[in-house]
């Protein structure tokens, strides 16, 4: 599906082939910007902080305050450690869902290739810190609790928290993308507008749900007992 006027199509990427491997380039583009913007935002909010905030630097400042009593709450203390791995999370997702909403720029996060990463590193950063929290043994041990037979069940719910994770959030952030080409396609102007600021709203509710739903997968690897 393209745009309009701009020729991009929506799931279709440009390709390089590299030792074997296959890579998507609007992609990979599109992750470096989305890097690059959340640093120079960063550095923006920071370095010239107002007693009153405003701008980005207010929404900087309550989000990381939203997440860091998320934190504390279903992390405690031991949780200060990852806030920002999770804050720059939010951050990213943020800035990524909402380049598609720019004419000629596409969401990284349109393509399953970039949620099923972060969904993978998130699930193996759960693992690794629960294994070197609680020691190997009694970590992967619980897999088997309350019955052997229960491993089963624990390993596919395992398997399934990162398809879930990654296909929520790309599912979101595409189909946004192609109803909003759609609807200026069908009826200019004043339908894609409020579209448009909907969209927004779901760039920042997706990356929020994302980033809330890691934070509760990493609690149980930081608590010293488990709920």
């Amino acid at each position: 599906m393209e745009h309009g006027g701009g020729g991009h199509e929506i799931g279709v990427h440009k390709l390089a082939h590299f030792a074997g491997l296959t890579f998507n380039l609007d992609t990979l583009y599109m992750t470096w910007l989305t890097m690059g913007i959340v640093i120079f935002l960063a550095v923006i909010a920071t370095r010239r902080a107002e007693i009153v905030p405003r701008g980005w630097q207010n929404f900087l400042e309550m989000a990381v305050i939203a997440l860091l009593e998320q934190i504390d709450n279903n992390m405690g203390p031991k949780g200060r450690k990852l806030a920002p791995l999770i804050i720059t999370l939010f951050l990213f997702l943020v800035v990524g869902n909402e380049l598609g909403l720019i004419p000629g720029l596409t969401s990284p996060t349109n393509d399953i290739n970039t949620t099923l990463g972060l969904a993978l590193m998130v699930v193996m950063l759960v693992h690794v810190i629960g294994a070197i929290n609680k020691g190997p043994v009694k970590y992967f041990k619980h897999f088997f609790e309350p019955f052997v037979p229960f491993v089963i069940i624990n390993i596919v719910e395992e398997v399934a928290k990162p398809i879930t994770l990654s296909f929520r959030l790309f599912g979101n952030i595409l189909a946004g993308e192609i109803l909003l080409i759609i609807l200026g396609m069908l009826v200019p102007y004043v339908i894609p507008t409020a579209w448009l600021a909907f969209s927004v709203f779901v760039g920042i509710v997706q990356a929020f749900i994302f980033t809330i739903l890691t934070i509760s997968y990493l609690s149980n690897s930081v608590q010293d007992e488990h709920h």
